[in-house]
């Protein structure tokens, strides 16, 4: 928009008094809007935008996506809280609170038996490993109702001789950790 229009706008009550007129490097006139209101307006505008969500989401741990054979994959993982997911070579497991992904629930810690399988992503080359318990689970004691015995699958992730799975936890939007295991050669 040239000078002369924003002038006439201005003059006729269509854009704030707060607009100023400068002279451009070029020697030609040009308008830049300096309103004492912007601040706050701004303010506003981050905190809309915050509360809508994060604007990155967590990144996955360090490693690389790995392929792994079904004999390292049976073994026993571990969490950072202690948790534990054996996987045995006839595709059954034992877990004892270990951490788990479900929907948007984060937090979770399940103990219990039954099957696994492994699977892959063939895009970026990764080991997926799904399980299945033998019975449902509740969510938490504040919200008693179950879910299904199927958590998200864990993807395996190579950091030089450390092998890992991950799965994210919870809402994407929020500072939730992931859910890393490790296994003991590591």
């Amino acid at each position: 928009m040239n000078v002369f229009k924003m002038h006439a706008r201005v003059r006729h009550g269509f854009v704030s008094p707060a607009v100023a007129h400068v002279a451009c490097g070029t020697g030609q006139g040009c308008c830049v809007l300096r309103c004492r209101r912007s601040a706050p307006i701004l303010f506003a505008l981050a905190l809309a935008l915050a509360a809508c969500g994060r604007f990155t989401v967590m990144p996955p741990p360090e490693g690389e996506p790995a392929v792994l054979d079904p004999a390292e994959l049976a073994t026993t993982w571990t969490d950072a809280d202690g948790g534990t997911l054996t996987l045995e070579q006839d595709g059954t497991f034992t877990a004892d609170e270990v951490c788990v992904a479900v929907g948007w629930y984060a937090g979770l810690t399940w103990s219990g038996t039954g099957t696994w399988q492994q699977g892959s992503r063939s895009r970026t080359k990764q080991s997926l490993v799904s399980v299945s318990f033998d019975a449902d689970h509740p969510v938490d004691t504040y919200h008693p109702e179950t879910v299904e015995r199927r958590p998200d699958p864990y993807a395996a992730l190579r950091q030089g001789k450390v092998m890992k799975l991950w799965v994210a936890v919870g809402d994407p939007d929020n500072d939730f950790p992931n859910c890393v295991l490790t296994s003991p050669a590591s």
